[in-house]
């Protein structure tokens, strides 16, 4: 008898903690490795925010809270929607968990059944498959291209959908690739699941306040009204306030389904850490100053990668609108041998000749449902950015 569950057995470990687990591991050997493999802010915490911590934990307000989240934060939370998306929400919308990733495995586990689909567009955040998965439903890729933004389009969706359909994933702007659906691209959207009232939307808004070029970001409950009523608009404040170690993510939607999750979270995690809680409401409530500087250094990094990829032999990087990666296609390099000697047939092969040859941890394409691609998050510095960008355009330049 295994010891692991059917469930367990059914997905993989994540990749991208997995690409840089061994970066850090070649670190420790002694290598020179730079690490672009991490989706996570180089900022750290705004003081105020770390502030409002260290005022709660003086304060004593270290015990249990209501599971899905305290009424103060999803009173933040509801004026948040309300101001910066157009979106009214009661505190009984909102549902509060440990981070992103808990909150779409809540709404999964709370909805899911045997033989129900999840319409994932590719590439994908490692998660979603796997989570779908785990909660028993059944993941469904619908590649895009890079011609395409990397964005479903509405053909596309027509043809995914069948009577099995639960939800369609929007991430936007897009982790891995940086893609961002404009309003005109979600009314499209919006159109085709009109037409399908048994398919729920689930749109993953993380990275909402890192785009650039003056794109504005709209979601598709606030673009199609007629939607909101299947929408869970989910959120948080890792990305955009550099807190992914605090551990807080929020979504909205219908009653039933909050309280669905909420059932959910009160037998597994229940509350997300009460002093994560008090610093992510000073997080939406206090200053917001620093956003708007922080994605221009964003968008500067942005810039700076995609011209040097561009430079390197057999690469494509297309511009991304938002979140702090590029995913630049290898298809050039592919069946031509690395310096190593071994021939490079997929972009896993690209990613792993990439990191012992040259010390530079990227995660291969592959991982994301889509290739040959490969994903580099360019949330450091323009020193280790340019030190990285030459070594790829080194390997590039030797690969035969």
């Amino acid at each position: 008898m295994s010891l692991e569950s059917a469930a367990l057995r059914r997905i993989a470990p994540s990749a991208t903690i997995a690409i840089s687990a061994k970066a850090r591991a070649l670190k420790a050997a002694g290598r020179d490795v730079i690490a672009l493999s991490a989706g996570e802010p180089d900022f750290d915490t705004p003081d105020n925010i770390k502030d409002a911590a260290i005022a709660a934990i003086k304060a004593g307000k270290t015990k249990y809270t209501d599971p899905d989240g305290m009424p103060e934060l999803k009173a933040a939370i509801c004026a948040k929607f309300k101001r910066e998306n157009g979106l009214e929400y009661k505190p009984s919308q909102v549902h509060v968990a440990p981070g992103g990733k808990p909150v779409i495995y809540n709404a999964f586990v709370a909805t899911l059944n045997p033989g129900d689909e999840v319409i994932i567009p590719a590439p994908y955040w490692v998660s979603y498959p796997d989570m779908t998965l785990l909660a028993g439903g059944t993941p469904v890729s619908v590649e895009t291209t890079a011609e395409s933004g990397f964005k479903i389009t509405p053909a596309a969706l027509e043809a995914a959908i069948t009577p099995k359909s639960k939800w369609l994933i929007i991430n936007s702007p897009s982790n891995p690739s940086g893609g961002a659906y404009t309003r005109a691209e979600l009314q499209a959207i919006a159109d085709v699941l009109l037409r399908h009232p048994h398919v729920w939307v689930l749109t993953d808004d993380m990275y909402e306040h890192l785009v650039f070029d003056d794109f504005e970001f709209t979601t598709i409950a606030q673009v199609e009204p007629k939607l909101y009523d299947r929408t869970l608009t989910m959120n948080g404040v890792s990305k955009g306030y550099s807190m992914t170690g605090w551990r807080i993510g929020y979504a909205a939607g219908p009653e039933a389904l909050i309280k669905a999750m909420g059932k959910m979270i009160s037998q597994t995690t229940s509350n997300p850490c009460s002093i994560s809680q008090w610093a992510a409401l000073e997080a939406l409530n206090g200053p917001q100053d620093f956003i708007k500087p922080n994605a221009t250094l964003f968008q500067e990094r942005r810039d700076l990668v995609v011209s040097m990829l561009n430079q390197a032999t057999g690469l494509h990087c297309p511009t991304p609108e938002g979140a702090f990666y590029v995913y630049p296609s290898c298809a050039g390099l592919i069946g031509k041998t690395a310096p190593s000697g071994k021939v490079i047939e997929s972009d896993e092969d690209f990613a792993v000749e990439l990191l012992e040859t040259e010390g530079v941890a990227v995660v291969h394409g592959a991982a994301f449902g889509l290739s040959p691609f490969f994903r580099i998050s360019y949330a450091t510095s323009n020193d280790v950015l340019e030190d990285a960008c030459s070594r790829i355009q080194r390997f590039c330049a030797n690969v035969k």
